[in-house]
């Protein structure tokens, strides 16, 4: 299945055919399981799992759509994790900004300011579009004003584009799985490597996503991330 049609889509959203699977991130230097990713599933009504990327291209076509999913998704991640565990959880920017530019009555604010600020953070995923960039940025600047910890996810896949405004705002880096399939290009090496200087330079911590054998462990300790993320690690799901 390379896309979702209309019909497929609504049949999805009506059943709420969709759960979350949590992904752990895990302290380098102590082996603690730190916190936990929550990661969006969808299934078919065969049981197959639908690749997320496919469903939310589908919903950016329906904005109304797109803003109900995903907050039926964030209520799904807060709720299902145990109110002692840190979660990291994606916002799309469209969903959010689809009921409004207004804090004060905005749903997902309010989802996240009850499941806890210390507990929650919110990963915004670097774009394509410029548009995309400084809706996050708008996002980021209204977070930090409500206490809310943001991390910029997917930094550094080949789709995605560098927000400088972006970067230096978040509190959390997560540097994208391709970073451990790109490790022998020496010169990607060398931007990975400024990166995380920045990053520490300027009080930020470094996940490396992706890590699911030993040899990615090792290479996540010579680069000197923080935390890393991955199936390497135990992960559960949980439908709704």
């Amino acid at each position: 299945m390379d896309s979702l049609s209309q019909k497929m889509l609504l049949e999805l959203v009506e059943s709420r055919r969709f759960g979350v699977e949590y992904q752990p991130i895990v302290e380098l230097k102590t082996g603690d399981f730190f916190a936990y990713e929550a990661l969006s599933r969808f299934r078919s009504l065969s049981g197959e799992l639908i690749r997320p990327d496919y469903v939310y291209a589908a919903l950016h076509d329906n904005p109304l759509l797109l803003f109900q999913v995903e907050l039926a998704q964030k209520k799904i991640q807060l709720e299902s994790l145990s109110n002692s565990e840190r979660v990291f959880v994606n916002l799309d920017q469209d969903a959010f900004y689809a009921c409004g530019q207004h804090a004060e009555d905005n749903p997902f604010v309010e989802l996240i300011q009850a499941a806890g600020r210390d507990r929650v953070v919110v990963e915004l995923i670097e774009n394509s579009e410029i548009s995309d960039a400084l809706m996050s940025l708008s996002m980021i600047e209204l977070f930090n004003g409500l206490g809310i910890r943001t991390a910029l996810d997917d930094l550094c896949n080949p789709k995605s584009m560098l927000s400088v405004a972006v970067l230096q705002l978040v509190e959390w880096v997560k540097l994208d799985k391709c970073v451990l399939e790109k490790r022998l290009d020496a010169n990607f090496m060398v931007f990975v490597s400024k990166i995380i200087d920045f990053a520490h330079a300027t009080g930020k911590q470094v996940i490396l996503e992706g890590v699911e054998v030993e040899e990615d462990l090792a290479f996540a300790r010579r680069i000197g991330v923080d935390y890393v993320q991955g199936f390497y690690f135990r992960s559960g799901f949980l439908s709704h």
